[in-house]
């Protein structure tokens, strides 16, 4: 009796300690499988074609997914269409999707859910942030700004899964474009059940992409993005579950990585110096520009002299080493290893070369011209900025480098919130812009015809730019030798002849990573974080 009494004890310790293997090895799983992160502001909507933060775009591009996607390496893939072919004029794309892609309701993403969302997305009525970006798309720009008839935008449903893309001119850059959020399939059933609704919290949405989004609310800080069951590659999927929160304090968030209950958290700036040697710190650069940007319907920036002194007195290499601590000086408006020449592979802004350096020579020479020319021996401009911590430095930090180099100049700095600047900048309230900008898809043209550059179909009068621009969108538009040459002639024309414009600085993002986490991924666009092929190591 006694040893089978014994014997009692110890099959229950057996079972105890299997049951604690099995308990601590799900944990351990369980850990292996969640990633937690950090973003610095509140999700704003899932509706694709309702954004314009990148809390919001990264949530997006996590959760949906359209015709193309970024794979590993950062470029486009064919995502949801399986195949695609060209016309001969390269005009008419058709894409022949996915039978396997389901919504996360368990809906197929039919050619429709594409015809409806981008109709969406360009009209009027929905007042898209991002209608601009249909302006390839044939009708787009008639539909978006002059608000023609939505059903005359360029995609049509050929079938269930057949899907006809028409341009208005060939572009080269087309599956980067495509790849971006609001290019996304939306569920016509469930967008038109919500409405003006749909997006404003994730039971209010639903996904095609490698995740779906739980536990917004749509004024929370916390979500999380859980691995997508109806996926059709959910088995490339490593994580279960990504938990997100909004942490604002740079400051706070790096300690809650240091004490292991952050694996990723952005780091601003200013606190780059103070956590560049913690373990897990990395930068990279990315497509951001600082730049400044010139009232010329004022007398004193409207000259040109005055505008070309001012881009060439300040000291590129000391701003971004001793304010940003990131970041490389720039001296065209494309930066650096963004766009490259489809037939040579070379970047751009190696071809292009330097536009606007740091020069002072130059610089004094063109004060002077500028102060014959206005008849004026003292100066005074203003340096518009947004409030943020960091654009306050760089507009003190030019203030000093300006007046120091151009004798005779004063310069005043006003900070004020972002949505007041660009209130400002758009009303002309201002006689020179300080502000970031980040492309939407990687071309030269993004910047040149864009760029953050403020009232600049209106105020640049450059002929001979805006025919270059257009030779470079029509009659090379399948010469990537020519159309490169084009380019590069409109930015000189842009900053060497006419400093419309003025670079300041390349961006860089910096943040702090575990070491567990592998195939950690960024948007080549910076700053937006793909969890497609991230994975944790045991």
């Amino acid at each position: 009796m006694k040893k089978k009494y014994l014997a009692l004890p110890l099959l229950a310790t057996a079972v105890l300690l299997a049951a604690c293997g099995k308990t601590n090895q799900a944990t351990s799983q369980a850990k292996n499988e969640t990633l937690t992160t950090a973003v610095t502001a509140e999700m704003a909507t899932l509706d694709p074609s309702r954004y314009s933060d990148t809390t919001s775009l990264e949530a997006l591009q996590n959760a949906y997914e359209g015709l193309y996607r970024f794979d590993k390496n950062n470029k486009p893939v064919l995502a949801g269409a399986k195949k695609v072919t060209i016309s001969k004029d390269k005009l008419t794309y058709t894409f022949y999707l996915r039978k396997d892609a389901k919504w996360s309701n368990g809906d197929p993403v039919i050619a429709n859910d594409y015809v409806y969302a981008w109709r969406k997305t360009v009209d009027q009525k929905t007042a898209s942030p991002n209608s601009q970006r249909f302006e390839p798309i044939k009708n787009g720009k008639q539909i978006a700004k002059e608000g023609a008839d939505v059903n005359s935008l360029g995609v049509k449903a050929l079938g269930k899964y057949k899907l006809e893309v028409t341009l208005e001119s060939p572009i080269s850059y087309l599956p980067e474009l495509l790849a971006g959020a609001p290019f996304a399939p939306q569920d016509q059933k469930v967008a038109e059940k919500y409405g003006k609704e749909y997006g404003t919290s994730a039971k209010k949405a639903v996904y095609n992409g490698p995740f779906v989004i739980d536990g917004w609310t749509g004024t929370n800080l916390k979500w999380s993005y859980v691995k997508n069951k109806n996926y059709y590659a959910k088995k490339d999927v490593a994580l279960k579950k990504v938990n997100v929160q909004v942490v604002k304090d740079t400051s706070t968030a790096a300690k809650l990585f240091q004490t292991n209950k952050l694996d990723y958290t952005a780091l601003s700036n200013e606190y780059i110096h103070q956590y560049k040697s913690t373990k897990g710190y990395h930068t990279r650069a990315i497509p951001l520009i600082g730049y400044m940007s010139f009232n010329t319907q004022r007398e004193t920036t409207g000259n040109v002299h005055v505008r070309k002194a001012l881009a060439q007195a300040f000291n590129k290499e000391l701003l971004v080493k001793k304010v940003l601590y990131a970041g490389q000086p720039l001296n065209g408006i494309v930066p650096q290893d963004f766009a490259f020449n489809a037939s040579t592979g070379h970047d751009y802004r190696k071809d292009a070369g330097d536009m606007l350096t740091y020069n002072l020579k130059n610089a004094k020479k063109e004060w002077a011209e500028a102060k014959k020319e206005l008849g004026k021996d003292q100066i005074t401009i203003e340096i518009l900025t947004s409030d943020t911590s960091e654009s306050k430095r760089v507009g003190e930090y030019l203030q000093s480098q300006l007046e120091e180099n151009l004798a005779g100049l004063t310069v005043k700095v006003r900070s004020i919130p972002l949505k007041s600047r660009l209130n400002s900048t758009t009303n002309y309230d201002f006689d020179v812009v300080y502000g970031t900008w980040q492309p939407d898809f990687a071309d030269p043209i993004n910047f040149l015809s864009d760029g953050g550059q403020y009232h600049f179909d209106d105020d640049y009068k450059n002929q001979e730019f805006w025919d270059l621009l257009n030779q470079a969108s029509t009659t090379y538009a399948t010469d990537n030798n020519k159309r490169w040459d084009a380019l590069i002639k409109s930015e000189k024309l842009l900053l060497k002849d006419d400093a419309f414009t003025a670079p300041v600085y390349q961006g860089a993002m910096a943040y702090l990573l575990n070491d567990r986490v592998k195939d950690f991924q960024i948007s080549p666009y910076g700053t937006v974080v793909f969890y497609r092929n991230t994975k944790l190591a045991e």
